[in-house]
């Protein structure tokens, strides 16, 4: 049995930044760093949007310059993955592959969530040279060039309209014959010059020597008018969604339809179940930050702020036990 005050589960910007402030308020966190050392940021190709990196910053430098600071101050790692929690003690019961025991007074998820990508055996291959879940993270790279956003929701259309301002041209590849969007961001997309629809489309491989250069298309698949397509692009971005990790704490927490943890307004405090919306017990010492509990901006900078929002919100839970 391991005894600690402050545990964080979650190894990305949240995560890293909550163990900075929580190691600095002599909480002396444990971090239990999961399946992806440095999260869901770790996938890109280079960060140049984090302040204090004005050349950019390679991602995996980034992120082990944020655990060296949680180090210096105290924070110790384990390296596992959380496979079992009970939230409804107090200390909180935390297992790392399901041997070790850990309890504590305040718990920090910091999970994040993971982009949904289509199952092509390409996008493995082309992960970080042409392939992309995040236009806002990765389209200052495409400027001037020709890519595809793949999707037909509203993510879709924001996304595509974003790369527009930026690359040459945009094609959207939507396997449905309408989009899904709503109908201001729909005409966004249809209006602007610099980007074409292909309706009724669905990728089948990505090719390129060594990075993403075109796709393979087919149109109206299995259909008497099937038809193969081939377009040349430079990059390929996935706006298809994204799923919280989030699984592992449905018992304990109230979460949306989409499973993103549901915090207490400003705050970072999870609330407990059963939840109702307007009427919602807040859950005492459990609390989320990141983008498992972030449906909306998906962005490091932010998913920083919200952990150390949560370990000053930690600091002052465990401060009034």
């Amino acid at each position: 049995m391991n005894r600690v005050k402050c545990l964080i589960i979650g190894s990305g910007p949240a995560g890293y930044t909550a163990a900075i402030y929580a190691s600095r308020a002599n909480l002396e966190p444990v971090l239990i760093e999961g399946p992806q050392l440095g999260g869901q940021l770790t996938t890109t190709t280079e960060v140049e949007n984090f302040p204090g990196y004005p050349d950019g910053v390679e991602p995996f430098t980034m992120m082990d310059d944020m655990r060296r600071q949680a180090e210096r101050f105290g924070t110790k790692f384990v390296s596992g993955i959380v496979t079992k929690v009970d939230f409804s003690v107090s200390p909180k019961k935390v297992w790392v592959e399901d041997t070790e025991e850990y309890e504590a007074d305040a718990v920090i998820i910091a999970t994040g969530a993971s982009a949904k990508y289509l199952g092509i055996e390409s996008e493995r291959t082309y992960k970080g040279r042409g392939v992309s879940a995040c236009a806002t993270c990765d389209g200052f790279f495409y400027r001037k060039k020709t890519v595809a956003v793949v999707g037909g929701g509203d993510t879709a259309c924001e996304e595509a309209n974003y790369l527009a301002g930026l690359c040459e041209k945009v094609y959207m590849i939507v396997r449905k014959p309408y989009l899904r969007a709503s109908e201001i961001m729909q005409q966004r997309v249809l209006n602007n010059p610099k980007i074409e629809v292909l309706f009724e489309h669905n990728t089948l491989q990505l090719t390129g020597e060594g990075k993403v250069q075109g796709a393979d298309l087919v149109y109206r698949k299995g259909e008497p008018d099937e038809a193969m397509r081939h377009i040349a692009i430079d990059g390929f971005f996935l706006a298809i969604g994204h799923h919280p990790n989030t699984e592992l704490f449905k018992d304990y927490v109230a979460r949306d339809a989409e499973g993103y943890i549901i915090v207490d307004g400003a705050s970072t405090q999870c609330f407990s179940l059963p939840f109702r919306e307007g009427q919602g017990v807040g859950l005492p010492g459990v609390f989320a930050a990141g983008d498992c509990a972030d449906p909306h901006y998906r962005q490091a900078i932010v998913a920083a702020g919200s952990g150390a929002k949560a370990a000053i919100e930690a600091d002052k839970y465990i401060k009034s036990l």
